[in-house]
């Protein structure tokens, strides 16, 4: 490496689980329009007694499919992304991406890989700030890099608003295709197209439980928007969306 920079692109190589389910590993620059949004994780997800992280799986609605997490964070921004209107599938422990440092070979398998509806890849890692240690960010650093030469986004999250994220994970209660029931989907699509509060138009369109878990799919869904940012309530003022 040279100033934090590593000399060549083609010094960095993928691995990651083929079609056939075989292991496949290639040079960073030949893996640019690889689906990563669908492949296999690369490594499991171990669940033993005494652990301190919280493996598990998450239901994907813009997938369809589960998602493997191991922390409540990555729980967290598999859900993120999941809600994000912008993202068309994603994949958890995507691959291995290997480089040389300081005369041996390093090792890193981002938390996950999302696509967007442009076509462009996002890298995504996962770690508290008080968690990142030297070698972590070495690494971080080294996944960022490997990202700009190939043209993806690389983020990482070390946490999400308190409030936005309670909102997204009451909406996300309801983000199953179930929820979308007809003909009340289309009441409310209609009835907020002037800002209304949410409870009010509820029970415009009828008895709001039966109304509301449509209306919260549908702010899920971004069909219905409402400003994340503050708690939401029943005096929520909610609009049509995109």
């Amino acid at each position: 490496m040279s100033g934090g920079r590593l000399a060549d692109p083609v010094e960095f190589e993928v691995g990651f689980v083929g079609e056939d389910g075989s292991e496949v590993r290639r040079r960073l620059v030949e893996v640019a329009d690889v689906p990563f949004e669908r492949v296999p994780a690369v490594r499991s997800f171990p669940s033993y007694r005494g652990q301190r992280n919280y493996p598990g799986l998450y239901w994907s609605a813009c997938m369809s499919a589960h998602v493997e997490f191991e922390s409540w964070l990555e729980r967290d921004e598999a859900m993120a992304l999941d809600f994000d209107a912008s993202v068309v599938g994603f994949a958890a422990q995507p691959f291995w991406l290997w480089w040389p440092s300081t005369g041996r070979v390093r090792s890193h398998a981002p938390d996950f890989f999302a696509r967007r509806r442009d076509g462009v890849g996002v890298v995504v890692d996962c770690r508290p700030a008080d968690r990142i240690a030297a070698r972590d960010a070495a690494a971080f650093a080294a996944t960022a890099q490997a990202c700009e030469w190939v043209g993806w986004d690389y983020r990482l999250v070390s946490g999400h608003d308190a409030v936005w994220l309670a909102n997204v994970r009451w909406l996300a209660g309801y983000r199953h295709p179930r929820h979308l029931a007809e003909p009340v989907a289309q009441r409310l699509l209609d009835l907020f197209a002037s800002p209304m509060p949410l409870m009010q138009a509820a029970t415009r369109v009828g008895d709001p439980m039966a109304v509301l878990p449509v209306l919260f799919h549908l702010l899920w869904s971004q069909l219905l928007t409402v400003d994340m940012a503050v708690r939401l309530e029943a005096t929520s003022i909610v609009e049509a969306g995109w």
